[in-house]
C-alpha cells in the first residue's frame, strides 16, 4: 500500500502581500492603505506568517516597526516576485481586453490637461473604452491596475522607472493667472499685495517659489484661501476671486479662450516634468502607441 504523506502548506498569499508591503514601505499603517486594509488586519497577517516561520520579521517599537536581520535579508526576493506576479496579472488583463485602456492621473490633470484631449482619442479610436481615475499618488503600473498614468515627476533623470516606458510632455512652468477684470487692476508688481493671492493645498510653495524668483527683492503679501482641488481654485481665479499661480500645461486652454490672462509675465520653469507613462504589461496593446501620440499633439 502506497502511503501518500500530506504536502507541507505555504503559508497564505495575503501575509506574505502584507509582510512584503510593510517591510517595502517601513510600517503597517503605510501598507494597510496601499492594501487598503486596516493597519490591524496587516499586522495580523504579519504575525501569523511570523509563527509560519518561527521567526520574528519586525521588532515592535512604540514609534513603529523595524525589519529584523531576517526580514531585511528576504525582502528583495519577496518584492521581485510580487512585482513579476503583478506583471503577470497586468498582462493577463491588458491582453483580455485590449480596447479598455484605464488612464490615472494626477486629479488637476486629468481636470485640465487630459480630458480636453480625450475627444480627439476617441475621434482616432472610436471602439476605445477608456476609463480615468484621479489619484494624488502616482501608481505602481507593475502592481496596480492601469495601462497609462500623467502626472508631474520630480527630479526626472533620477526617478525613471524601469518597468516602464516614459514620456517627456513638457517641464513644468509656472507664473501668475487670473481674470482679465482682475488683471485690469494690477499695474505693477507691488499690487500683489492689494490682490487675493488664491492657494492650492498640495503645491503649497508655488507662490513662495515664484516670489524669489521674480521679485526677489520685494516682500509681497500672499495670503489667500486654501483650496484642495487645483481645478476648483482655477475655477476661481477665472471668476475673479483673486490671482492663482499657473502650471503652464494645465491653464493653456484657459489662457487661449481668454478667461485667464498672465499679470506678470515672469516665468519660472521648476524641476518638475509633466510625464506619460506607460504599463510594461501593455506594451503589446496596439492601441498604445495611437493614444499617446494623440495626448502628445499640440
Amino acid at each position: 500500500m502506497t502511503i501518500v504523506p500530506p504536502r507541507p502548506q505555504i503559508p497564505p498569499l495575503n501575509s506574505l502581500r502584507a509582510f512584503e508591503a510593510a517591510a517595502r514601505l517601513g510600517g503597517f499603517s503605510t501598507a494597510a492603505d496601499e492594501l487598503c486594509v486596516t493597519p490591524g488586519a496587516v499586522a495580523q497577517h504579519v504575525k501569523s506568517l511570523e509563527a509560519w516561520v518561527g521567526a520574528d520579521l519586525f521588532i515592535r517599537r512604540s514609534q513603529g516597526v523595524e525589519l529584523t536581520e531576517l526580514g531585511q535579508n528576504v525582502l528583495s526576493e519577496f518584492s521581485a516576485a510580487f512585482d513579476q506576479l503583478g506583471l503577470a496579472v497586468q498582462t493577463l488583463r491588458s491582453q483580455a481586453t485590449p480596447k479598455h485602456i484605464r488612464i490615472a492621473a494626477l486629479p488637476s490633470i486629468a481636470q485640465l490637461w487630459l480630458s480636453p484631449k480625450l475627444p480627439s482619442v476617441r475621434q482616432a479610436a472610436p471602439e476605445l473604452t477608456i476609463s480615468v481615475t484621479a489619484l494624488e499618488k502616482e501608481p505602481n503600473l507593475q502592481r496596480e491596475p492601469f495601462d497609462i498614468s500623467i502626472f508631474y515627476r520630480d527630479n526626472l533623470s533620477k526617478n525613471k522607472d524601469v518597468f516602464s516606458t516614459t514620456y517627456e510632455v513638457c517641464k513644468d512652468i509656472i507664473f501668475p493667472v487670473c481674470s482679465p477684470q482682475v488683471a485690469s487692476r494690477l499695474y505693477k508688481h507691488e499690487d500683489l499685495n492689494k490682490a487675493l493671492c488664491l492657494h492650492d493645498a498640495s503645491w503649497a510653495e508655488d507662490w513662495s517659489k515664484w516670489i524669489s524668483h521674480a521679485l526677489p527683492d520685494t516682500s509681497l503679501s500672499t495670503d489667500g484661501p486654501v483650496y484642495s482641488l487645483y481645478g476648483l481654485a482655477i475655477e476661481e481665479a477665472r471668476n475673479g476671486a483673486g490671482i492663482m499661480m499657473g502650471h503652464k500645461a494645465l491653464v493653456e486652454n484657459h489662457l487661449k479662450d481668454g478667461s485667464l490672462v498672465v499679470p506678470f509675465d515672469k516665468p519660472l520653469t521648476l524641476d518638475r516634468t509633466l510625464v506619460i507613462t506607460t504599463a510594461q504589461s501593455a506594451k503589446s496593446n496596439p492601441y498604445l502607441d495611437l493614444i499617446i501620440k494623440t495626448l502628445l499633439e499640440k
